[in-house]
């Protein structure tokens, strides 16, 4: 690497070693003038309606889970956990779908904000039993509320079309690894969606995820100030360009 170059990198690693923050992560700012993908007035009026009705979420239901991972979903804004309960109920969701279970404090958070007769269904590759931190117990999936699917969305979305047919929210939340979450938009694209979702991605500011948000040519718009520190997008599926 070329010196001047190594100079910048060498600056950029002091900065974050200084940086007094729990959690730092390198990511990449970039214009907005040049993006082709600018929000719809539908995003822009649910976003506001959102963040503005996510003052008023109470997770307290939670805190007597027996997780020991952090409660986060306390923390609002810089975590997302009211937001979603909030873009749940502007968007009188019925039908939610959420890409990547994990500890389940994102499915819980989905379900608080239902309608009556709603439900949440969460995909992930692994049971909601094998993490040790789950806020999940087996009677959150009893009556329909939340139901769990195994398996890998990003080549088998046409599986499940019927159910991504009657979304009106879907929340993107795999592994951020700079592949997964791309194929997840190649298989949800391939699909006909009627009910128009809002579509949330998760970590969108993290390095590997930078470029897949930036190509995304949906109107679209970073809400992270009202979500996720790492990042929080939020995508008008069908509306055009």
């Amino acid at each position: 690497m070329p010196w001047p170059f190594r100079n910048r990198y060498a600056a950029l690693d002091g900065r974050l070693k200084k940086l007094a923050a729990r959690h730092k992560e390198s990511s990449i700012i970039s214009s907005l003038d040049d993006e082709p993908a600018r929000p719809s007035a539908r995003l822009i009026d649910v976003a506001i309606a959102a963040a503005n009705a996510a003052r008023g979420v109470d997770l307290g239901d939670l805190d007597a889970r027996a997780s020991a991972e952090r409660r986060w979903y306390q923390t609002w804004p810089g975590e997302h956990y009211r937001l979603l309960t909030a873009l749940v109920q502007v968007l009188n969701a019925k039908t939610v779908i959420e890409i990547g279970t994990f500890t389940g404090m994102g499915t819980l958070a989905l379900a608080q904000g239902l309608p009556s007769g709603g439900r949440v269904v969460t995909f992930d590759l692994v049971p909601w039993s094998g993490f040790d931190q789950t806020w999940l117990a087996q009677s959150d999936f009893t009556g329909g509320r939340i139901e769990q699917v195994i398996g890998n969305l990003a080549d088998g979305a046409a599986a499940h079309r019927a159910l991504f047919q009657s979304a009106e929210f879907i929340f993107i939340d795999g592994p951020k690894d700079g592949v997964t979450e791309r194929m997840f938009i190649d298989a949800i694209g391939a699909l006909d969606l009627p009910r128009d979702p809002i579509v949330m991605f998760d970590d969108i500011r993290v390095l590997n995820m930078v470029e897949i948000w930036r190509s995304l040519k949906r109107p679209k718009m970073d809400l992270t100030s009202f979500g996720h520190w790492s990042g929080t997008g939020l995508v008008d599926w069908n509306a055009p360009i």
